[in-house]
């Protein structure tokens, strides 16, 4: 009866260890300016004063955004993000947007990479995702 004792402590031991050793996950803090391609942050924004503006011919370089708060700038569009939801290492937005031709909801699937890189999930294309990095301005 002690033996078996003993073999059943050994067996739940690590079990629980494995238990007490699980991370929350933490939420993704998006704020900040964000470019398709990190090495060319400097490319597609530029300082003006204190402030981090879209460069006169950041098109050409590729895509960007600023967040900041519930706001998102794009060059021709922003939005305000009206619900953000992150289960595991997936965030979805939903924003109501506005150009200069119309105002529309949309709704943005985002996969963490890591805390300065995340994937915009396309669900639509299989497969379909545009990665980010934060820019350091």
């Amino acid at each position: 009866m002690l033996e078996a004792r003993r073999l059943l402590a050994i067996a739940v031991i690590p079990c629980g260890a494995t238990i007490v050793q699980v991370e929350p996950v933490r939420a993704m803090d998006l704020t900040g300016v964000w470019a398709s391609q990190g090495d060319l942050c400097k490319m597609v924004f530029t300082k003006k004063g204190s402030e981090v503006v879209f460069a006169e011919l950041s098109d050409l370089y590729g895509s960007g955004f600023i967040i900041d708060g519930n706001r998102i700038k794009a060059k021709a569009v922003q939005c305000t993000i009206n619900s953000k939801k992150q289960s595991g290492d997936m965030i979805e937005l939903n924003a109501s947007c506005a150009s200069t031709i119309t105002t529309q909801n949309a709704s943005f699937l985002l996969r963490v990479i890591d805390d300065d890189n995340f994937a915009r999930v396309i669900p639509e294309i299989e497969n379909m995702e545009i990665k980010y990095t934060r820019c350091r301005m």
